[in-house]
């Protein structure tokens, strides 16, 4: 399967040269969307000057040298030199009916590259907050993607392990014991047992010393309390699996890297970036100052690398990571998935793993900026008491949202598949909402508009995928064997088949440019197009036999074009709904 566009970029360019000779090969062909056509090619106004020619004599000359073989229907010249194309019917239904033959509807793989993704973050025996969502649902919708693209993609979950909490932790560990009620409360409620580990060290002097010990323990490396230290963590990664399963994510064990996987490269980088002139000693502490940086008053903004009481900065733990995930992993990109307000941080980290060498010139390495999540007073969303609020009480939330309406709609299905349908629903209508939006945008968490069945939201999306599912369970059709010929009869059969070979240039700019919301926004799309389709041309009911079968092969690989998509983004398609 080809997409008319990338069909039609090297006829164009043929043309090119065929009229103009070599000197414009490799000219870009300026392929665009039009509301005229099917596309608009305006090579000519961006060539005009370059050959001291008109863009419409340039358009024209174009047109007569255009040989698009079966592709191109028409081609015209409008305005002042833009080209206006038509596609062929019958190529476009022979590229629909290669994209329901090819298992990955016509998505190519590229060739791989490793890439490191850095994503999520929580905190052991921490709860996750909302904070966490965006952060979560994005960077592993990349990671699908960029999976489905053909990549090696290592997931890396770098969690607060490490740091001076712990030791007042793994004191409340010890006291109450390990094996306690006490302490399997991390499993569900981390927040309370961080609280009362918290509320002992403000409340108690002696707790409060044994817990500065016992950090001096932890980073001196001693066994038993490193054992108990391997207890909380063990016990916080119940508590992950739970969040990461409720939202549908990927990550699992063996994908967390915290802090502490670095604590041994830390001395050795601190060493290695003062013998090479980059990080230099002030006030006591060491630290990297780099041109270009300032802050108020246009005064340089230090990357801590070595405290002035000898601890690490989280500058030094991160320059770690970029080093680990090129020398020890060879990443050929590294995406950090991560807050906009870490961007000024990220950006001194990465020029600090530059001039040190760690980061080679060919290695991209991009902060995917996430934006925040807010709530109707369009501040942080929090609590009313001003703390972060919980994640898995969003989820549940928006779980029993859907439900309510579940009950409300199809009270005759069984408790077990309603509560089910419930859950895609809720997940999913707040995964997408999240992902529709650009990542390095704010929105407002608003579950009445996140459950919406019209717009674009999750749970129209889903809708979309039940009643297609409905249509081909009555027509008796195996959505994996319908391979009917498509025949394009009416303007809302082309519309629709066009949109269908749109998905691999989609999915290849989300592998590009990591904007998940454009998948998003072709979904919804797809699914308006599918919409017109059905209202404008009866599938059951068409007028023959053939139509009835080519309109079946439309509906089949719209089905499955938007479970693809919805799959690549982590959101579930309901059999009904």
């Amino acid at each position: 399967m080809v997409a008319p566009i990338d069909a039609l970029a090297p006829a164009v360019q043929s043309a090119l040269v065929a009229a103009f000779g070599e000197d414009v090969r490799g000219a870009d062909p300026v392929v665009r969307p039009s509301q005229f056509a099917d596309v608009q090619v305006n090579a000519a106004m961006a060539l005009a000057k370059r050959l001291g020619r008109k863009p419409r004599e340039v358009a024209d000359a174009i047109v007569e040298h255009l040989q698009g073989g079966d592709l191109v229907a028409s081609a015209e010249v409008s305005g002042p030199g833009f080209i206006n194309v038509t596609f062929d019917d019958a190529w476009i239904a022979r590229q629909v009916q290669a994209a329901q033959a090819d298992p990955r509807l016509g998505v190519a793989t590229q060739p791989t590259e490793i890439i490191p993704i850095d994503y999520s973050a929580p905190n052991v025996a921490k709860e996750m907050h909302v904070g966490h969502l965006r952060t979560t649902i994005i960077g592993d919708a990349l990671a699908r993607t960029l999976e489905h693209l053909g990549h090696t993609v290592i997931r890396q979950n770098h969690v607060g392990d490490w740091g001076t909490p712990f030791g007042m932790l793994v004191e409340h560990l010890l006291e109450v014991g390990e094996d306690s009620e006490e302490a399997r409360v991390v499993e569900t409620d981390p927040n309370a047992f961080y609280q009362a580990a918290r509320s002992k060290f403000d409340g108690s002097e002696d707790f409060a010393t044994r817990a500065r010990a016992r950090v001096v323990k932890l980073q001196a490396g001693d066994p038993e309390t490193l054992r108990l230290w391997g207890r909380l963590y063990d016990l916080s990664k119940v508590y992950f699996n739970k969040v990461y399963s409720t939202l549908g994510v990927t990550l699992t064990d063996d994908d967390l890297a915290g802090e502490s996987s670095y604590n041994a490269d830390l001395p050795g980088i601190c060493e290695d970036l003062e013998a090479k002139g980059i990080a230099t000693v002030d006030e006591g502490a060491l630290v990297v100052f780099l041109p270009g940086f300032t802050g108020r008053e246009d005064k340089p903004v230090p990357l801590f690398v070595r405290k002035s009481d000898g601890g690490y900065g989280y500058g030094t733990t991160d320059v770690a990571t970029v080093r680990h995930r090129v020398r020890d992993l060879h990443a050929d990109r590294i995406l950090y998935v991560i807050g906009v307000t870490q961007s000024l941080h990220l950006q001194m980290v990465f020029e600090t793993a530059r001039r040190a060498g760690y980061l080679p010139d060919d290695v991209e390495v991009m902060h995917v900026k996430i934006g925040s999540v807010l709530g109707e007073d369009r501040k942080i969303l929090k609590t009313r008491s001003g703390a972060p609020l919980r994640l898995m009480y969003l989820l549940d939330e928006a779980v029993q949202h859907a439900r309510t309406y579940i009950d409300e709609a199809r009270p005759e299905l069984p408790e077990a598949e309603r509560a089910e349908i419930a859950r895609m629903v809720g997940i999913g209508g707040v995964k997408y909402a999240d992902l529709s939006v650009a990542h390095d945008s704010d929105y407002v968490f608003d579950l009445d508009r996140m459950l919406a069945l019209t717009g674009n939201t999750g749970p129209y999306l889903q809708y979309a995928t039940a009643r297609l599912r409905s249509i081909l369970r009555s027509a008796g059709v195996d959505p994996e064997a319908q391979d009917a010929p498509v025949l394009l009869t009416e303007p809302a059969e082309r519309d629709l088949a066009l949109r269908l070979l749109d998905l691999d240039g989609v999915v290849a700019q989300v592998g590009a440019i990591y904007e998940p919301h454009r998948l998003c926004t072709y979904l919804f799309e797809l699914a308006q197009a599918f919409s017109s389709f059905y209202e404008a041309c009866p599938v059951l009911k068409a007028d023959d036999e053939a139509t009835r079968a080519s309109r079946l092969t439309l509906c089949t690989l719209t089905l499955r074009t938007l479970v693809q998509g919805l799959d690549l983004l982590g959101v579930e398609a309901p059999e009904r709904m």
